[in-house]
């Protein structure tokens, strides 16, 4: 039997945790945009043209463009962010050197606010201090960590691999199978699909698995009967 005091070390103690479920749900997020968006593409073509050369051609350009788009929107959106924090760390910085007592006392305040006596949250404040006055006010007046700073390049990275693989599902679905059951296939496999990362998207954050769930399978049939509509219009039109 354990101690009352021991670490188990199978269980998930710190370690940027919260942010590692961040990063692995931003994954499952643009799975799901490259699955619908290249559904909605291919299908809405589809229903237009059994021309598969026209159908793979639309269907890897919005591969590609979506693909591009994602990575260049999360390198824009992580470096503003890298950069708010490196400013962020270079100001307390300057603030410990220039007047280290009163952030002392900041931050003895910031450990009293949680709930600890003022005499505890003082030898708190002075200890944390005394071992890295830097991390200590960064982890607790500002939540970073200055040793985890996310990589633009990275995130740029992680969007497009992930909104790659999401889309390579309606495209193998659509290009593999005849043409008579190409739509068919492709709109189940897909909401299979969304149903499955909604489920797990639900699961790392903790909410409800059904409604996620629901919610992605509902979207994504509404995105793709909108597009196969377009198509069918479009390629109606295109006969007369």
């Amino acid at each position: 039997m354990d101690s009352p005091g021991a670490l188990h070390t199978d269980e998930p103690h710190g370690d940027n945790l919260g942010q590692r479920l961040n990063r692995l749900r931003a994954g499952v997020l643009g799975a799901n945009d490259g699955i619908v968006s290249v559904a909605a593409v291919v299908v809405g073509v589809a229903a237009a043209t059994t021309d598969l050369g026209a159908i793979i051609t639309a269907g890897s350009a919005a591969l590609v463009g979506g693909a591009v788009s994602m990575a260049l929107g999360e390198y824009v959106s992580v470096s503003s962010q890298r950069d708010t924090e490196r400013a962020l760390i270079a100001k307390e910085q300057r603030e410990l050197a220039e007047m280290p007592d009163e952030e002392l006392d900041e931050l003895t305040a910031l450990y009293r606010q949680r709930g600890l006596s003022p005499a505890t949250a003082r030898r708190v404040a002075e200890e944390l201090t005394a071992h890295d006055a830097l991390a200590a006010h960064l982890e607790v007046e500002l939540h970073i960590d200055q040793e985890d700073l996310v990589s633009p390049w990275q995130a740029a990275l992680s969007s497009a691999v992930s909104f790659t693989i999401g889309a390579l599902l309606p495209m193998l679905a659509i290009v593999l199978v005849p043409a008579s059951a190409r739509i068919a296939v492709t709109v189940i496999a897909v909401l299979v699909a969304l149903a499955g990362t909604g489920t797990l998207a639900a699961r790392l954050g903790g909410a409800p698995k059904l409604r996620a769930a629901t919610r992605l399978i509902v979207g994504g049939a509404l995105a793709l009967a909108a597009t196969w509509l377009i198509g069918m219009l479009l390629g109606t039109a295109g006969v007369v």
